[in-house]
């Protein structure tokens, strides 16, 4: 017997019983539209988070006040000092530029809206060191930080928030803690990252924060950000930065009082997660999977109990015990096929759905179905029809003739 009568012969036994095949198709596809949607969702939350970490700026490390990884006493705060030590070229030859960040949650309002969102009072470095740009107005500038100007630029977010628009805002009035300050600008959307929505903020002048609302004591900053002059130069800067904090704060030996992050840190970081995610998320998915083969080599057996005369009597005029198990793994293969095949249309339906229900809520979140996901359940719900159909198949060709016709 050859593929094609095997496969002619097992489409004509599949369509004598189409309910019971139906019902055994859905159970892989049920099985394979689960996985497919789940690897899109994985692949999804790792393009959007990566992008959104790439997106915070190039080359850029973060420096923090303590230590990450050991239990280190007495931390001295990052200061001003240190920023300005890091910004000598001198000192630190791969450094490009540094952004000391003051930041705090405090209450905006304006008119009858009020939300509590994150004020961080920043240099005009830091446009440069985060990549941002203004859809209106301007940048915060050297002028503003020497006037320790009651200026303010809004992210999209609160922009939503308190005005119901994006345009037209600069030169409106809100208020910081009930202190009035002039918009200059809106900020580009940005989108969410791993420090929460980077849309959801107001930046005010450095020196406005410290004198005014986020005063902090001995010049303490909460946060460094320091751009390299190359994605080459990061590991280089990221030394730089550590020897003069070391000299700055007489720290012992392996005993930092500071983190630095590099922008590639978050991105291993975020693929870990993100992989071990899809992972996880794949694996329930392939559990349907599994239970649908279970439903194939149920259905099988029953095939097999049902049709044993008729295999006694292919046996008794000369099929050989081959033919018998092609014909048996023909079927089962082609039921988890047939579910393979529509599955994949309908994990690719959940995956749009899921993505236009993420765009409708205002979630920056896309859905990737990609091809090493059609190809993996494809073949997968191929090897379990085969799997599951063996001891089926192998069942019916071991059958006695004498024993099959004799069968009632």
């Amino acid at each position: 017997m050859n593929l094609g009568q095997s496969i002619l012969e097992a489409l004509e036994s599949l369509a004598a019983n189409k309910l019971r095949s139906g019902l055994t198709i859905l159970g892989i596809v049920i099985g394979v539209a689960a996985v497919i949607a789940m690897l899109a969702v994985g692949t999804g939350a790792q393009d959007t988070i990566l992008g959104s970490i790439s997106g915070v700026g190039s080359n850029l490390l973060f420096v923090f006040s303590g230590n990450f990884t050991e239990n280190v006493r007495n931390v001295q705060p990052l200061t001003v000092g240190d920023a300005q030590a890091i910004a000598d070229p001198f000192q630190a030859p791969s450094v490009e530029a540094v952004a000391p960040i003051l930041r705090s949650e405090l209450e905006i309002a304006y008119g009858g809206e009020k939300t509590f969102t994150n004020v961080q009072g920043v240099t005009p470095e830091y446009a440069q060191v985060r990549n941002y740009a203004v859809t209106e107005g301007e940048f915060i500038n050297s002028d503003h930080i020497l006037g320790r100007s009651s200026v303010a630029l809004v992210g999209p977010e609160v922009a939503d928030k308190l005005f119901n628009r994006r345009e037209g805002i600069t030169g409106e009035t809100i208020r910081i803690e009930g202190q009035p300050f002039r918009v200059i600008g809106v900020l580009e959307s940005k989108g969410g990252s791993s420090f929460g929505s980077q849309d959801d903020v107001v930046l005010i002048p450095f020196s406005t924060a410290e004198s005014r609302l986020i005063r902090r004591s001995r010049d303490r900053i909460d946060q460094l950000l320091v751009q390299a002059v190359s994605a080459e130069a990061v590991p280089q800067a990221a030394e730089e930065i550590a020897q003069i904090l070391r000299t700055r704060h007489r720290t012992a030996l392996g005993a930092d009082d500071f983190t630095v992050f590099s922008q590639s840190d978050f991105v291993q970081t975020a693929q870990t997660i993100t992989g071990v995610l899809t992972v996880f998320l794949g694996g329930i998915a392939a559990i349907s999977l599994l239970v649908g083969g279970i439903g194939i080599m149920n259905i099988m057996l029953v095939s097999v109990t049902e049709r044993t005369r008729e295999i006694g009597l292919r046996k008794a005029i000369g099929a050989r015990k081959r033919d018998i198990l092609i014909q048996f793994l023909t079927e089962s293969s082609l039921l988890s096929l047939f579910g393979g095949l529509v599955g994949i249309v309908f994990g690719w339906l959940i995956a749009f759905v899921v993505g236009q229900v993420a765009s409708a809520s205002g979630t920056p979140f896309t859905p990737k179905v990609g091809l090493d996901a059609i190809l993996l359940a494809t073949i997968f719900s191929t090897a379990v029809g085969l799997f599951f159909g063996l001891y089926p198949a192998n069942r019916a060709a071991s059958l006695q003739p004498v024993e099959a016709l004799r069968y009632e």
